[in-house]
């Protein structure tokens, strides 16, 4: 054998050592994490609120995790799905329907869900001006309303399958409220200014918007009323890019429970309740059991 062969092999031998020592050392406590980390949030609130809130989230994340973390607010809950399957979004903030489309896309899983006064469902609610004379649902027959966007739970998912049960429409919102008259927008606020200017009878929402002050002025809030109510809604998630691996997942939990233990306040306004982890199958039943009777496109 060659005095060169003996070195390339002892090269080689080098090489080995280094790259096993290097998956040692990231099992052993390396960090899995991007180098930096992508939150999405909907655009649920009014764009002034979001973002302040963005940016307290950011610096407080970016000092649990020690990296830059930046919060983006895509156009729509199919664009965070996307972004967690191509990996351009690590954390996408999601209803409990978007949740189920993007496991069933393989795009995510689920790593928290909010828990709002120790309850992890809700309820959704059918909001009209207070001067209007609607006393029921059926009463809206025939009239525009708002749904807050086609993958929203409490704001679309939940309501249709309410009309569905209480016998007004078979299938599709439209034969109940008429043609022209179905109207969806890019989250709950969307629906609300809706009805506000006058453009809707009615906007589905879930009931923290209206009951808890998270997303009105109070002008806003006393202009309206409840006009029905339905439910219950499991609560929102947090979904976990499928393109990170368990240990990157886990550090990523630890992070945000770690941020809502010690930012509550903030924690509360950005995701509307706590975040605690869930059996992410559990929750999400109602979710699949509503979609097999309310098939989206």
């Amino acid at each position: 054998m060659s005095f060169q062969s003996v070195i390339n092999r002892i090269l080689r031998s080098i090489f080995l050592l280094v790259a096993l020592l290097s998956g040692v050392a990231t099992s052993m406590g390396g960090n899995p994490l991007p180098e930096s980390i992508v939150v999405a949030l909907k655009p649920d609130k009014n764009p002034d609120q979001m973002l302040k809130e963005r940016e307290a989230l950011a610096q407080s994340l970016s000092k649990i995790l020690g990296r830059p973390v930046r919060v983006i607010v895509p156009l729509s809950a199919t664009v965070i799905i996307e972004g967690l399957a191509n990996g351009s979004i690590d954390l996408g903030w999601l209803s409990a329907t978007d949740m189920v489309h993007a496991r069933k896309a393989d795009a995510a899983e689920l790593l928290l869900v909010g828990e709002i006064d120790g309850r992890r469902d809700y309820s959704s609610l059918w909001l009209c001006l207070k001067e209007k004379p609607y006393e029921s649902l059926e009463q809206l027959r025939g009239k525009p309303v708002a749904f807050a966007s086609p993958t929203s739970t409490s704001g679309h998912l939940i309501p249709r399958l309410d009309l569905k049960k209480r016998g007004l429409i078979a299938k599709e919102p439209v034969e109940f409220f008429g043609e022209g008259n179905v109207w969806f927008g890019t989250g709950y606020m969307s629906g609300v200014e809706r009805v506000l200017s006058g453009e809707a009878e009615a906007a589905a929402v879930s009931d923290y918007v209206f009951e808890k002050d998270k997303h009105m002025t109070p002008e806003q809030k006393n202009r309206l009323r409840i006009l029905a109510r339905q439910g219950p809604v499991p609560t929102h998630t947090l979904a976990v890019s499928a393109r990170l691996d368990q240990a990157a997942r886990e550090k990523l939990r630890d992070a945000l429970l770690e941020f809502t233990s010690a930012d509550p306040k903030l924690c509360q306004t950005v995701f509307t309740s706590p975040l605690v982890p869930t059996n992410a199958d559990e929750h999400l039943q109602p979710i699949v059991e509503a979609l097999a009777i309310i098939p989206q496109e």
